[in-house]
């Protein structure tokens, strides 16, 4: 079985989450990055003409990914990182979860939040995820590397 950390992070946190958890699983880690960059201005949650406003409000909206996983069939499992917009993935994360066959696939999401929830989100994924296995989400707002071992040796993926 092959893992994959893949994670989107507009400003650090969730890459240095994604980062210890790759390092404490020993997998393969791979950064989902914009086409185009977010700016300080677009992250600005509580203006509603901000990038990222826009972009959560609209179902519709697939940001467009810089980079692809070329091997992406040699993984079984794929732990996914993304901050939480509005109770909810950026939809770039979306975006990512389309690019692929990944079906029969486990994904497991994880996320990061000053304050919010996962909410629905898994239910925002499936569909993004045909034939995929979601297992429950995880907030990881102040794990250490001891919390993520537990939590990933909860999940009992090589059982």
């Amino acid at each position: 079985m092959r893992t994959l950390v893949a994670y989107f992070s507009a400003t650090g946190t969730t890459a240095g989450k994604a980062k210890k958890l790759a390092k404490v699983i020993g997998c393969d880690i791979f950064e989902i990055v914009p086409e185009t960059p977010y700016t300080t201005a677009d992250l600005k949650w509580r203006d509603k003409e901000s990038r990222t406003s826009i972009e959560c409000n609209d179902p519709a909206c697939r940001p467009a990914i810089a980079t692809r996983v070329e091997n992406m069939d040699d993984y079984d499992t794929i732990f996914l990182g993304f901050p939480i917009w509005w109770y909810c993935e950026p939809p770039i994360i979306n975006t990512f979860l389309e690019q692929y066959d990944l079906a029969g696939k486990t994904i497991i999401p994880f996320a990061t939040s000053a304050g919010s929830s996962f909410g629905k989100t898994i239910d925002y994924l499936k569909p993004s995820a045909p034939g995929a296995i979601f297992l429950e989400g995880k907030m990881v707002r102040f794990s250490t590397e001891s919390s993520l071992r537990s939590w990933v040796e909860s999940l009992n993926l090589n059982s």
